[in-house]
């Protein structure tokens, strides 16, 4: 069984670069084991009121860091061209040797629809998405022989080439699942699983899945990640944890579907009618550091190998010092 380890979720939809960079820096200082950052256009409401480059970024917090570090996610599929993520992650897992790994997913609209293509329902979002993990799969192993490779699928074309800068072990793929279906095919074609905070029964039910796939390729599931990403509200009062989870996060208590919004307009009107209540079961708020201790162990328990911890406040350096302090040293696998 692997070491648990504890990631810190730098949120460049609320902190400029060079802040997420230091935030980053700051949250290894006091236990956090690395980093992850996700790729977004556009942040979910106006008053997040950022978002960055996340390459860019993951490079500075590389130079500033020695733990992991990778996106969580980005989306293969619209935006960008596969062969691309494949060049951008490559290059830094050549900069930070054994640091790197890849988190992909099938886009959300927020991000995607705006250079202006079609977007298509979720079933063709998820197959791009595999279309996609295959080429970036085919340049890894190709690149690392030291061969070309060229591929000619429903949804993408790649011509005659190889990824000339590539480290001599490929990044892992890890694969953003919240269903039965994408959670088996993850399985089988990528290395490791990312999920987001849900009912424990649904994580259950998706590792299950996972491993089910895992097993049909010939892989043995108990070696390959499984990682989580934790939003969360702490502060010196629940009062004001529910106050940052109204106004900075609201879209934690929005109960439905969120990829087909495109707009962050959109989102804050439809963040006036998120309620108090709307968060239950879905993050936890609370000032009590060891009311979120419980919450997370629960996950550890679960079998969750790395969890990355969003607090969704802009509270973040005292959040660190109370969680590295009181919350991860009592953590336990």
């Amino acid at each position: 069984m692997t070491e648990l380890q504890i990631g810190y979720a730098a949120m460049l939809e609320q902190f400029a670069p060079a802040e997420a960079v230091a935030l980053s820096a700051y949250a290894e200082e006091h236990g956090f084991s690395g980093v992850m950052a996700a790729d977004h256009f556009q942040p979910w409401v106006p008053a997040q009121g950022e978002s960055s480059f996340v390459w860019s970024v993951l490079a500075a917090i590389g130079e500033r860091t020695t733990g992991d570090l990778g996106p969580g996610v980005t989306a293969p599929t619209f935006r960008w061209h596969p062969a691309m993520v494949a060049q951008a992650s490559a290059t830094l897992a050549s900069m930070y040797p054994g640091r790197h790994w890849l988190g992909l997913g099938s886009g959300e609209a927020l991000n995607e629809h705006i250079v202006g293509q079609y977007w298509p329902e979720a079933p063709e979002r998820i197959n791009r998405m595999f279309e996609a993990i295959e080429i970036i799969s085919k340049l890894f192993t190709a690149s690392i022989a030291g061969k070309d490779v060229k591929h000619s699928g429903q949804f993408y074309k790649l011509e005659s080439t190889r990824l000339w800068t590539m480290p001599e072990v490929a990044p892992e793929i890890l694969i953003a699942t919240a269903g039965p279906v994408t959670a088996k095919r993850a399985g089988r074609h990528a290395d490791g699983l990312i999920t987001v905070g849900a009912p424990l029964e649904k994580i259950s039910m998706l590792f299950g899945k996972f491993d089910d796939g895992a097993r049909d390729a010939g892989k043995d599931p108990s070696t390959m990640p499984k990682v989580l990403q934790l939003h969360m509200s702490w502060a010196e009062t629940d009062e004001e944890a529910m106050r940052n989870a109204l106004v900075e996060w609201p879209n934690g208590g929005m109960k439905f579907p969120k990829g087909d919004i495109r707009s962050p307009f959109e989102f804050e009107q439809i963040a006036k009618l998120v309620r108090p209540e709307d968060f239950e079961g879905r993050m936890i708020i609370s000032a009590d550091p060891d009311d979120h201790r419980a919450y997370i162990q629960k996950f550890v328990d679960l079998g969750f190998d790395r969890i990355y911890l969003h607090n969704v406040g802009r509270n973040q350096r005292q959040w660190i010092d109370v969680f590295g302090r009181d919350v991860l040293p009592k953590l336990k696998r």
